[in-house]
């Protein structure tokens, strides 16, 4: 035997993204750029703290009676609640009746893993096989996260490549003939990574099979509010499943809206058909959570409870929140019409249709590669890249290398 236990273990391949945030800082080009960092930049490329999330963290600290002790197993109440209502609507059915199991966890990441792990464990499954349904493409680590739980992770056609579009028809096409009460994962808004959200009328369209076929929807909630600037509109998606009676759970995540990307806060909730499921549902979860992290952390969790739950400091973030979705939108406005000003081959204006922190630009590989070796532009393979990672003083030089390598 070996005196090195671990010799035969594989080495795994680094993580695509901070191998690129990597080579992006260890590079001294000085006109480098990151297109491929998923945090919101200000014009000067810097982190932004909220100034709302500054003044809670005053208050906080500010507070004689604050303590350090353990929150409960499924986290800060007045944070749950009030996160349910920010994302299901504070006149919400499920949540007066009773029926919606909220619970605090570590971001979106741990959002999905609590509600895939308790899939796992008590979604009754048509067939032998657990599945689940994730768009192509979609964001890397969902992949991950279910098969850790051994769910096998399927994919639905979601990207047209040729329009720049969503595929709809194929969308709706696996929706009928997946089988019936399969779990498929939904991107609520700013799909990560195309930036292409189904309009309500097609949203309408996906419900109406979802009911037919009896599927269930595992919602996926990262940018509610940054996507559009408007926290009710980017939650409208979530509330028309409720209304429509879609089996669901909702995961989200308060790292981009909230810019508390470090601080980790993030919640599931699961919205049962009767309190006493709700019931159950809850206990369950408690067990789950326990034997993980036996309770999620605090300091985050009451910097978003006291914005969500004081009515100045909320005004305060929906006008931040505004700041950022506003700036985004601007950027990709500004980046279109440079293209259009040089000529840029091709039609751009898909840009523009997207929304959120991301943009499926479609370069292709060869053309990201030049980017990066030549340009010291930073973005992921597939071209994708984060809007946010523009500014005034780059989109220029941006612009001027993508018609370059488009023009090759």
């Amino acid at each position: 035997m070996s005196a090195d236990n671990w010799s035969n273990v594989p080495l795994a391949p680094p993580d695509s993204i901070f191998k690129l945030t990597a080579a992006y800082k260890a590079d001294t080009y000085p006109q480098k750029v990151n297109l491929g960092v998923g945090a919101y930049r200000d014009d000067d490329n810097r982190p932004w703290v909220l100034p709302s999330v500054k003044k809670a963290t005053a208050m906080l600290l500010g507070d004689p009676a604050l303590d350090h002790e353990y929150l409960p197993i499924t986290g800060l109440p007045e944070f749950t609640s009030a996160a349910a209502k920010l994302i299901l609507g504070a006149e919400s059915d499920a949540l007066k009746e009773g029926r919606v199991v909220s619970v605090q966890t570590i971001s979106g990441t741990g959002a999905n893993h609590l509600g895939a792990l308790f899939l796992s464990r008590f979604y009754e499954w048509e067939g032998a096989e657990k599945q689940v349904w994730l768009s192509n493409p979609t964001w890397a680590n969902h992949f991950a996260i279910f098969r850790n739980v051994s769910i096998t992770p399927l994919e639905y056609p979601y990207f047209a490549p040729r329009t720049i579009s969503l595929d709809i028809e194929g969308f709706l096409g696996s929706l009928k003939t997946a089988n019936s009460r399969s779990v498929f994962l939904l991107h609520a808004c700013a799909h990560n990574p195309t930036g292409i959200d189904p309009t309500k009328e097609q949203w309408g369209l996906i419900a109406d099979v979802m009911l037919e076929r009896k599927h269930y929807a595992f919602f996926d909630c990262a940018y509610q509010g940054f996507a559009s600037g408007d926290l009710d509109q980017d939650a409208w998606a979530v509330r028309y499943f409720m209304q429509r009676g879609v089996p669901m759970l909702v995961c989200q995540s308060f790292a981009k809206n909230a810019g508390l990307y470090g601080e980790r806060v993030g919640a599931l909730h699961v919205i049962a058909g009767t309190k006493e499921a709700a019931d159950r549902v809850r206990s369950q979860l408690s067990v789950l959570q326990r034997s993980e992290i036996s309770n999620p952390p605090s300091h985050g969790a009451r910097i978003v409870s006291l914005i969500l739950n004081n009515p100045d400091l909320f005004e305060d973030w929906k006008a931040d929140i505004a700041v950022m979705a506003e700036r985004i939108i601007g950027l990709r406005k500004q980046l279109v019409e440079l293209l259009e000003a040089k000529g840029t081959p091709g039609s751009w204006k898909h840009i523009t249709e997207q929304i959120g922190m991301f943009s499926f630009t479609g370069l292709q590989p060869t053309q990201v590669e030049t980017l990066c070796s030549r340009a010291h532009i930073y973005m992921t393979g597939n071209g994708r890249i984060s809007m946010a990672g523009l500014n005034s003083k780059n989109i220029e030089y941006v612009a001027t290398q993508f018609d370059l390598v488009v023009r090759e």
